[in-house]
């Protein structure tokens, strides 16, 4: 039988694997990070944050200017990373990019009182998007209000959104749990008390609400809330496996303060050596058939070694 989490042993999480892996992945240094590629995985490394974010807005821009009125086009993109919102913004602004026939999908959004966080609610992902990016692009701009896809407690209209268009590319970052959106490891209960779903099981999941690992809301009490934990909702409403499966490509973003150097590493690992394990749904990319994207910001790589402060 497997072990169990030394984080929280009601859930399944990255501290159940196999030590071997967790140890290979320590290794991995900044110099030997571009030798872990493969056909249909690539590294990007960033020396400074302008150029990081700024790549990071171009993938808006480059979606958006492949849709045309028979064919349209969007992306996916996450609230974690967030300093490239007002980016996106001020490019469409400046190149005067019509969004008329563009689409956009947010990737997750809080539960709170059983409803879909509205636009008002302090943490929420639809508001954060509209207020850093939306809101900031010239009305005559923007794309139709329709083509603004964000999940709700029901989100069965939201997974259909994704035959609208073309998912060019799915924008994320990593979580400590080594999460896209809430695709969080699961509890260790009834058929999974012993292990936990077999990869083809954990793709088949749809946009759902879901909860929420402990780790994860740390983090976004850290990220989001100085700590404030108990402002943070325990559920969350998340793009599935199966809508990520319908992008073309899924693009994840490692500035360095979302999830720690050992996590950007242990999920490259994983995916370079297509070690595909539910307990770090990161992992499960591997079986993506698309090209898969990690962008690293150098100096936010980190180090494994000790350091005692």
């Amino acid at each position: 039988m497997r072990a169990f989490s030394k984080i929280s042993p009601e859930w399944w999480d990255y501290t159940t694997l196999d030590r071997g892996i967790l140890d290979e992945a320590a290794k991995i240094t900044i110099d030997t990070l571009k030798s872990f590629e493969r056909p249909g995985f690539k590294i990007n490394i960033y020396d400074t944050l302008q150029e990081f974010y700024c790549a990071e807005a171009l993938e808006y821009i480059n979606a958006w200017k492949q849709a045309t009125p028979s064919k349209p086009a969007g992306i996916c993109g996450p609230i974690g990373p967030t300093e490239q919102l007002p980016l996106v913004a001020q490019m469409v602004n400046e190149m005067d990019l019509s969004l008329k026939n563009c689409h956009f999908w947010g990737m997750d959004e809080w539960i709170v009182d059983g409803k879909a966080a509205d636009i008002n609610f302090p943490l929420g992902f639809a508001k954060a998007d509209m207020d850093l990016c939306f809101s900031r692009i010239r009305p005559e701009l923007m794309m139709p209000k329709e083509n603004l896809h964000f999940p709700t407690e029901n989100p069965e209209e939201y997974t259909k959104s994704y035959d609208l268009a073309r998912c060019v590319t799915m924008q994320g970052g990593q979580g400590e749990t080594k999460h896209w959106a809430f695709n969080d490891p699961v509890k260790r209960i009834g058929q999974y008390k012993d292990n936990p779903p077999t990869p083809e099981e954990y793709l088949k999941k749809k946009a759902r609400v879901v909860e929420l690992h402990p780790i994860t809301l740390i983090q976004n009490a850290r990220t989001s809330g100085g700590g404030t934990v108990q402002n943070v909702p325990s559920s969350a409403v998340s793009v599935g496996p199966y809508e990520t499966w319908k992008a073309e490509r899924v693009s994840i973003w490692h500035p360095g303060h979302h999830d720690n150097p050992f996590g950007q590493r242990l999920s490259t690992f994983m995916i370079s050596q297509k070690i595909a394990d539910s307990c770090v749904p990161m992992s499960l990319l591997s079986k993506h058939p698309g090209e898969i994207i990690f962008n690293f910001y150098r100096f936010g790589f980190g180090v494994c070694d000790v350091e005692m402060h």
